[in-house]
C-alpha cells in the first residue's frame, strides 16, 4: 500500500510508483445509453476502421466507435485500426490520462484527429477567441437574458445585462457552447448566428456531451470555458460553477472518469488544508489555499478558494468558492465527515477534464 503525501496540489509517492493499467477488466457492464441525435460539425476524413466490429446503434458514428471487451487494451486496439494509429493518438483523442482503466463495455472513439467525439457527436474544436467589439448592445442584452435564465438556478453568477460582452459573459457564451456541442471557445457570438439561434431557442439545459454519466455523481470540468458542470448520472443537471483551474506551468490535467479518491474536510483548522509544499503569499486563503479539498487526480483536487477569476489561477487544482465547495460537499453527501475520506465509494464523484485555456486576444 502506497502513502501519500497531499499538498498544494501535489502529490508525494512514498513507497514506489504505481503503473497505471491500461487493459479491460471484467465483470462487463452495458455501454451508456446513446445521446440526443445532434449536427455534425465540419470534419476532416476519418480513417476507416475495416478490420473492427461496428459500435453499437444510436452513436454519432458507429464506423469510429469501439466497445472494449474484456481483454483489449489500447495498444491492442490502436493496433486493429486500419490504418494502424499509436496508441497515444488514441489516448489523446479519448482523454484518457494516467491511472484510467479501461472496462468491458467502455466506449472508445477510433478516429483520430477529426475534432469530433464520434461516440456523442461533441465538436472538439477549441478555437481561438474571437470578440466583436461592435457588437449592437440589445444583441448582446439578450444573450445576457437567456445565458441567467439558463445558468442561474445551477450556480453560475448572474451576469449584468447591460450589452457589453466581457470576459464574464464570454464565460457563459463557452458554456453554452458545451452544453450544445459545438465548437468550444471563448469567443463573443455574433447576432443571427447558427449558434446563437440555437441559444436562445433553449428552454432547459441537456446534460452535456462528455459527461461521465455511467457515474451516480459526476463532474466535468471545462477548462477552455473556466467551469465546473455536475450531475447526476443521466438523469439530472445539479451544478453549472465557475471555476478557475490549473495557471501555465501548473496545468490541470486531462483526464477521463476517474473517481475521486480523497476528501479533506481540514476539521483542525476551520477547513482550510494549508500548504507546506508551497508556504508562499500566493497559497494564502485568498487566492490559492485549499479549502475542504476533494482529489481526483494524484494531488489535483477541487477545492474552495476565496479567489476564483474567470482565468486559470490555481496550482494545478480546480478552484470554486467556497459556498459552491460547501454545496458540492453536500450534494455528495460529505457534510457531516469529521476526518479524512480516503474511500471511493464513498465520496461518489468520477472527473472528467477536457479542454485547455485561451486567452483573450
Amino acid at each position: 500500500m502506497s502513502f501519500l503525501s497531499v499538498a498544494a496540489c501535489v502529490v508525494v509517492v512514498l513507497t514506489g510508483g504505481v503503473t497505471p493499467a491500461v487493459a479491460a477488466t471484467p465483470p462487463p457492464s452495458p455501454p451508456p445509453s446513446a445521446p440526443p441525435e445532434r449536427v455534425a460539425p465540419p470534419t476532416t476524413a476519418a480513417p476507416t476502421t475495416t478490420t473492427l466490429p461496428p459500435g453499437p446503434a444510436g452513436v454519432f458514428n458507429p464506423l469510429c466507435v469501439r466497445v472494449v471487451q474484456p481483454g483489449d487494451s489500447v495498444s491492442l486496439i490502436a493496433g486493429e485500426v486500419t490504418p494502424p494509429v499509436p496508441a497515444s493518438a488514441l489516448l489523446t483523442e479519448n482523454a484518457i490520462g494516467d491511472g484510467h482503466v479501461l472496462q468491458p463495455g467502455d466506449l472508445l472513439d477510433v478516429c483520430v484527429g477529426n475534432e469530433v467525439n464520434d461516440a456523442n457527436g461533441a465538436s472538439r474544436s477549441r478555437p481561438a477567441t474571437t470578440l466583436i467589439p461592435d457588437a449592437a448592445p440589445d444583441e448582446v442584452m439578450a444573450q445576457q437574458q437567456k445565458l441567467n435564465e439558463l445558468f442561474g438556478p445551477y450556480g453560475m453568477n448572474p451576469l449584468a445585462v447591460d450589452g457589453d460582452s466581457g470576459q464574464l459573459t464570454r464565460q457563459q457564451l463557452c458554456t453554452a457552447r458545451v452544453f450544445l456541442g459545438l465548437p468550444v471557445s471563448r469567443s463573443d457570438m455574433a447576432a443571427g448566428s447558427p449558434e446563437e439561434g440555437q441559444l436562445l431557442a433553449l428552454t432547459s439545459l441537456p446534460i452535456p456531451p462528455g459527461a461521465p454519466t455511467d457515474a451516480n455523481h459526476w463532474a466535468l470540468l471545462d477548462m477552455t470555458c473556466q467551469v465546473l458542470i455536475a450531475g447526476d448520472g443521466a438523469s439530472a443537471l445539479r451544478f453549472v460553477l465557475p471555476t478557475s483551474t490549473g495557471d501555465a506551468g501548473f496545468e490541470t490535467s486531462v483526464v477521463s472518469e476517474v473517481d475521486s479518491f480523497r476528501f479533506d474536510p481540514a476539521g483542525e483548522n476551520d477547513g482550510w488544508h494549508d500548504s507546506s509544499e508551497f508556504p508562499a503569499a500566493y497559497d494564502n486563503p485568498l487566492n490559492g489555499n485549499m479549502y475542504k479539498p476533494i482529489y481526483f487526480n494524484n494531488g489535483q483536487a477541487i477545492h474552495g478558494a476565496n479567489n476564483v477569476p474567470p482565468r486559470p489561477a490555481s496550482k494545478g487544482c480546480a478552484r470554486l468558492s467556497v459556498a459552491n465547495q460547501e454545496a458540492l460537499i453536500a450534494w455528495l453527501g460529505l457534510g457531516d465527515a469529521g476526518e479524512p475520506v480516503w474511500r471511493e465509494g464513498v465520496i461518489d464523484l468520477t472527473v472528467t477534464t477536457q479542454g485547455g485555456y485561451l486567452p483573450d486576444p
